[in-house]
């Protein structure tokens, strides 16, 4: 028997496919200097997130629970999370360039998700043993990582614009740049939203994992992916408790966005690994006596 076309890595791919066509035509436009088209660029962002949503769907609902146990999966819904905030900060601070940031960044991702199959073989059905506060847990520290990735691809903008004004460049790209007090004010607010929902993702794993795990006796299992989270939350929290001090610079800000959410995707496959539990051995039966 034939696996069927469309399967959930069928619809991941399409959307996948469709971020690339994005990005492309946004290039295209951009090398030839004519007006950047960001309706255009949302249409086909939109049809590729409707079609990341259903593989999504489809493969948490084959395996009974949010689909996030390996890395692949991880990738793919951090990926999905950026995706959907860029349709909520995109419309409401109008910033026609981030579809075209957003578009590169969910290509990277998605193919490269895609490209190792080695990242999706992990695959454990029930893997937060029926706990839906574990698996809140977990989607909200995900949901965060959206978050934290376009506060990275604002910084990456912030730059841009700080380049231009240095060189005098104020074409093709350049020109379709937010001002930089604008960028500021829009960092400031994912940096926060970011902090607070991994706070809040750790919240409710210690009120929950710290006491459960213990009596089950498997609090190694769940306290490594939490020391992981909780560093890159104080790595996080320091820099916006540095950023309202007026201690850390706009400019090397921008660089510790960057450099901390390239160390958040490292950190995926840690997380991964030791989230994901071990199968029991197999049992193997004793051969009849004579």
């Amino acid at each position: 028997m034939t696996e069927p076309l469309l399967t959930d890595r069928a619809w991941l791919w399409t959307a996948a496919i469709l971020y690339l066509a994005g990005f492309l035509l946004g290039t295209l436009t951009l090398v030839r200097r004519r007006r950047y088209s960001n309706s255009l660029t949302f249409f086909i962002m939109a049809a590729g997130f409707a079609l990341q949503t259903l593989g999504l769907y489809l493969r948490g609902h084959a395996h009974g629970g949010c689909p996030i146990s390996n890395p692949f999966e991880i990738l793919q819904f951090t990926t999905w999370s950026a995706a959907a905030l860029y349709f909520i900060i995109g419309a409401t601070f109008r910033l026609s360039l981030l579809g075209y940031f957003t578009a590169a960044l969910a290509t990277i991702t998605s193919l490269a998700s895609l490209a190792a199959p080695a990242w999706d073989t992990a695959r454990r059905d029930n893997i937060f043993g029926g706990n839906p506060w574990i698996e809140f847990h977990a989607a909200l520290a995900l949901f965060s990582y959206g978050v934290l990735a376009l506060l990275a691809l604002t910084s990456l903008m912030w730059l841009l614009q700080l380049f231009s004004l240095k060189r005098r460049q104020m074409d093709g790209l350049f020109s379709f740049l937010p001002p930089m007090n604008a960028l500021d004010k829009i960092n400031l607010r994912l940096h926060a939203t970011g902090v607070i929902l991994l706070a809040a993702s750790l919240a409710v794993a210690c009120a929950h994992w710290l006491r459960d795990t213990p009596a089950a006796g498997n609090a190694t299992g769940v306290n490594a992916p939490m020391l992981i989270l909780a560093a890159l939350w104080l790595l996080y929290a320091l820099a916006l408790a540095l950023r309202l001090a007026g201690a850390l610079a706009a400019r090397r800000l921008a660089w510790t966005s960057i450099a901390l959410f390239l160390l958040a995707i490292f950190s995926i496959g840690a997380v991964s690994k030791h989230a994901t539990p071990a199968q029991p051995a197999p049992t193997t039966l004793a051969a009849p006596q004579p």
